[in-house]
């Protein structure tokens, strides 16, 4: 999985851009089953933008950071969003979010597997 960080009103340091990376890449986890029977979840193609925000420079308490991610999956984007007092907390929660939506994506796909859907271009021949 790609993932790209974005640090708005706020200097991300290393340990930081690190804990980002590891929580955000371990949801991919969560993708492995839908991966093996389509080539579309290759790690090339799932790709994940998180931004890390401070959303007010002049307040000392309160939930003034934010963090969001978007995952672009095949036929959708999964996008959350939360805000807390830390930037860890905000990242944690994110990614609570994001493994729920996760597993309700990859249980659409199953679903949909199962009941012998249709595949795209696909055709059937009339009988004769």
């Amino acid at each position: 999985m790609k993932i790209s960080i974005k640090a708005t009103k706020i200097v991300l340091d290393g340990s930081t851009k690190d804990f980002v990376e590891k929580k955000i890449a371990g949801l991919e986890k969560y993708l492995r089953v839908s991966r093996s029977s389509d080539p579309r979840f290759s790690n090339n193609h799932l790709k994940a933008a998180v931004e890390i925000e401070k959303t007010t420079l002049h307040h000392k308490k309160g939930p003034f950071f934010r963090a969001e991610c978007q995952i672009a999956l095949p036929g959708q984007i999964l996008r959350t969003e939360a805000k807390a007092e830390d930037v860890r907390k905000a990242v944690i929660e994110v990614q609570k979010e994001m493994k729920d939506g996760l597993k309700e994506y990859k249980n659409k796909i199953k679903e949909k597997r199962e009941r012998g859907g249709r595949k795209r271009g696909m055709r059937t021949s009339p009988a004769a």
